[in-house]
């Protein structure tokens, strides 16, 4: 495992990190998602991302078993606060009311006494942002996060939020979005922006939701199991790649990852973490065996003329329109 400062600050990260959305408390049976967990330790993770909403709150629980026993100084557990947690109306959103409750009742879950990253899971449109900022500073001040993060945030959201963050003389110092060789938005905006003000990027779904394995196939049916077949482990959003056209270019990349002695899953890992403001990426898992094949693209450098081919035979299906940052932040309330 190779490990990377997160954006400009000090806190030092594995450069692949464990997360548990669409898995623990829900896709996997517990034995399963503690044995994923141990197999990340096993292979040098030590940071480890999860939400308050994920499963209904029930992923933090299962992390914080899976965590237990483990030296707590030796790990980075980072989660958010924003979507719901349950059905009261301030149950969601970065009031200072829910992050307040939401803080307590993760730590309580997680079985710590306090988080490395609390992450704002997107940008709440109905809460002042100097609120949401000044609640965070209190988090902080309590000790009780070490950082704060966001995700899915625009580029004008960042600036604004970090300029805040320097009034509270608090450290914003990531932003977690979506990114893979498919899915490449915030390139335009969002990562000069993060650039200049210091905060790298957390990025999930490096493999664009399991296509990037090159295991759906143009013209098939997806194999029974997979990602692509199950509502609860994302087929909404792996179904604006299940195209032909996409599938087929995609095929075209197997003769270049067995050129470069990785399989296809982890030559898409180890393209995300050549950016140089990418942090970490975020990889999830429902049998520890994925998760010993993935960490593989861990210290992987990718030549330049490698990177090139890939980005040539993804060029024509890959979206790079910044505004399509926008695809993931609500416009009503959650």
């Amino acid at each position: 495992m190779d490990y990377r400062h997160l954006g400009r600050s000090g806190l030092v990260i594995s450069e692949i990190a464990y997360g548990n959305w669409l898995t623990h408390g829900s896709q996997v049976e517990e034995d399963a998602a503690i044995a994923c967990v141990g197999a990340a330790l096993e292979a040098g993770i030590t940071t480890f991302d999860t939400a308050d909403t994920y499963a209904g709150t029930r992923a933090e629980s299962v992390l914080g078993r899976a965590l237990k026993g483990e030296r707590r100084e030796g790990l980075e557990i980072f989660t958010k606060v924003f979507w719901p947690t349950g059905p009261g109306r301030n149950d969601r959103g970065l009031s200072r009311k829910h992050i307040m409750e939401s803080i307590d009742n993760s730590l309580r879950r997680l079985g710590t006494d306090y988080v490395d990253l609390y992450q704002a899971h997107r940008f709440d449109r109905f809460t002042p942002l100097e609120e949401t900022m000044e609640a965070f500073a209190d988090v902080v001040h309590s000790g009780k996060a070490h950082y704060i993060g966001v995700s899915e945030w625009t580029a004008d959201q960042i600036r604004r939020a970090h300029a805040l963050a320097r009034e509270l003389r608090i450290p914003l110092v990531s932003n977690q979005p979506q990114y893979s060789a498919l899915w490449r938005v915030i390139e335009g905006e969002v990562i000069p922006a993060c650039e200049e003000l210091g905060l790298g990027q957390l990025v999930f779904s490096p493999i664009a939701q399991g296509v990037l394995t090159g295991k759906y196939l143009p013209g098939q049916q997806p194999p029974e199991g997979s990602r692509a077949t199950d509502d609860k482990g994302g087929a909404n959003m792996i179904s604006r790649w299940m195209r032909d056209d996409v599938l087929e270019r995609v095929q075209r990349l197997r003769p270049l990852a067995e050129e470069a002695g990785l399989s296809p899953a982890q030559l898409a890992v180890a393209w995300v973490l050549q950016h140089p403001n990418v942090s970490a990426a975020i990889i999830g898992a429902s049998r520890p065996e994925q998760v010993a094949e993935n960490v593989k693209a861990a210290g992987v450098r990718l030549d330049a003329g490698l990177k090139t081919a890939i980005d040539e035979i993804l060029e024509p299906v890959a979206i790079t329109d910044p505004k399509r940052v926008h695809d993931n932040v609500p416009v009503s309330r959650p």
